[in-house]
C-alpha cells in the first residue's frame, strides 16, 4: 500500500482530490479560521471543520481531508480515521436530501421497516444508496431520538412523525421536485444537505427558533408530572420543597413544648 492510499485517500476518487478554486479555497481559510479560533487548541476543530467541508462539496472528498489536515496540523490518515467514523460524515457524493428511515426496535414494529422497503423500492436505491438525479440519499438510521412519534423519518435531521409508507413515498418526491417541504416539528421547512452541513460547521441560519421544538407526546411526563407535583430529587424544587417541609416541622416541634 502507497503511503498516499495509507493516508485516507484509498477510497475516494481522483475527481474528489482535484484543488479547490482560488476563490473557494479563500472562503474556506476564512471560515475554518473562525472555527478554530473557538477552540483552545486547533485540532479540537476537526469535527466542525469535516461538516464544513462537506458544505463545499456535498461530502468529505479527498481534498477537502488533505484541508482539514493542513489548516490543523494533523495527518490526512488522523482525519480520515475520524471521518470514517461518524456516519454523518460521507466520503462518496451524498444526495441534496438525505433521508433517514429509523428501523431500530420500536420504529421497525410501528411500521419502519415496511416505510423503508417501500420507499427503496419506489426510489429504485438501498441503504447508503443516491437516486441517479442526486436528489435523494436513503438510509436506514438506528434510532432518529424520537420514539414517541414511531415511526419516524428525518431528512438532512428535520422530524417527519408518524409516518407511513405512502406518506414518505409523498415525502420523497416532493424533494425531488424541488418542493418547500415542511418537517412535523422544527424549521419551517427542510433545507439542503449543504445547508444543514454549514450550520452544523457552527454557522447558525437563523432559524434555530422556528416551527415546534417538541410536540404533545414528548411533553406528556412534564406535564403528569407538573399536575401532580412531582420534582426531581436534588433539584431546586425539591430543595425548596423539603425545606419548606423540615421548617414546619421544627416550628411544630417548638409549639408542642
Amino acid at each position: 500500500m502507497s503511503g498516499h492510499d495509507a493516508s485516507g485517500h484509498l477510497h475516494v476518487s481522483p475527481e474528489s482530490k482535484a484543488p479547490y478554486a482560488a476563490d473557494v479555497l479563500e472562503r474556506l481559510h476564512a471560515d475554518a479560521a473562525e472555527v478554530i479560533a473557538r477552540y483552545p487548541q486547533k485540532r479540537s476543530a476537526l469535527l466542525p471543520l469535516l461538516h464544513l467541508v462537506q458544505s463545499v462539496d456535498g461530502y468529505v472528498a479527498g481534498r477537502g481531508v488533505s484541508f482539514c489536515a493542513e489548516v490543523l496540523d494533523l495527518t490526512e490518515a488522523e482525519v480520515s480515521g475520524v471521518a470514517t467514523f461518524y456516519t454523518q460524515y460521507k466520503r462518496h457524493p451524498n444526495g441534496d436530501y438525505t433521508v433517514g428511515v429509523c428501523t431500530n426496535t420500536l420504529c421497525a414494529i410501528m411500521g419502519g421497516d415496511l416505510i423503508f422497503d417501500r420507499v427503496s423500492e419506489h426510489l429504485g436505491i438501498g441503504h447508503d444508496e443516491t437516486t441517479e438525479d442526486g436528489r435523494i440519499t436513503l438510509e436506514r438510521v438506528e434510532c432518529n431520538a424520537a420514539c414517541d412519534y414511531a415511526p419516524v423519518v428525518m431528512a438532512n435531521w428535520e422530524f417527519f412523525d408518524n409516518q407511513t409508507p405512502e406518506s414518505t413515498i409523498g415525502l420523497v418526491d416532493e424533494l425531488r421536485a424541488g418542493a418547500d417541504v415542511r418537517p412535523t416539528r422544527g424549521a419551517d421547512k427542510v433545507c439542503t444537505f449543504k445547508e444543514v452541513s454549514r450550520v452544523l460547521a457552527g454557522f447558525p441560519d437563523g432559524r434555530a427558533d422556528e416551527g415546534v421544538g417538541a410536540g404533545p407526546a414528548s411533553l406528556l411526563g412534564l406535564r403528569i408530572a407538573r399536575d401532580n407535583g412531582w420534582v426531581a430529587p436534588g433539584s431546586a424544587s425539591a430543595s425548596a420543597a423539603s425545606t419548606s417541609t423540615t421548617t414546619s416541622t421544627s416550628d411544630a416541634k417548638d409549639g408542642s413544648k
